[in-house]
């Protein structure tokens, strides 16, 4: 992903529109498009601020923890079920995830979803 521009580059060519100039005039003597500052000139009179948006981060795991305690209670009821299991039984609650959102969900709260064996298998045999 690419950085975003400087708030230099930003206030200059929003100084420019200030002066008169039209966006479009502004952002070809700056050198960027001219829909960017179209942008910058409207998120100013919208908010009236122009710093950059912030940028990446998970956006879909909102919908997941509002939902935490189902998915918890069907884990609860069956610990042994798989994440395909799980996400099964969660689209019958209304609540559509991938199996990889799923595994992302149980790694914020530090839970393994590992199968591990009843005992430890024995090393009294040579392996090959």
């Amino acid at each position: 992903m690419g950085q975003p521009l400087s708030i230099d580059l930003r206030s200059r060519v929003l100084t420019a529109v200030n002066d008169g100039m039209s966006c479009r005039a502004a952002a070809a003597r700056f050198g960027v498009a001219a829909s960017t500052a179209i942008r910058w000139q409207a998120q100013r009179r919208e908010t009236g601020d122009f710093a950059p948006k912030p940028q990446g981060g998970d956006m879909r795991s909102r919908r997941v923890e509002e939902r935490a305690e189902d998915i918890l209670a069907v884990w609860e009821a069956s610990k042994d079920i798989s994440l395909e299991e799980l996400r099964v039984a969660l689209i019958e609650m209304g609540l559509t995830v991938s199996v990889a959102g799923l595994h992302r969900f149980f790694v914020r709260r530090g839970m393994t979803r590992k199968k591990r064996l009843a005992m430890q298998s024995s090393r009294t045999a040579p392996t090959s």
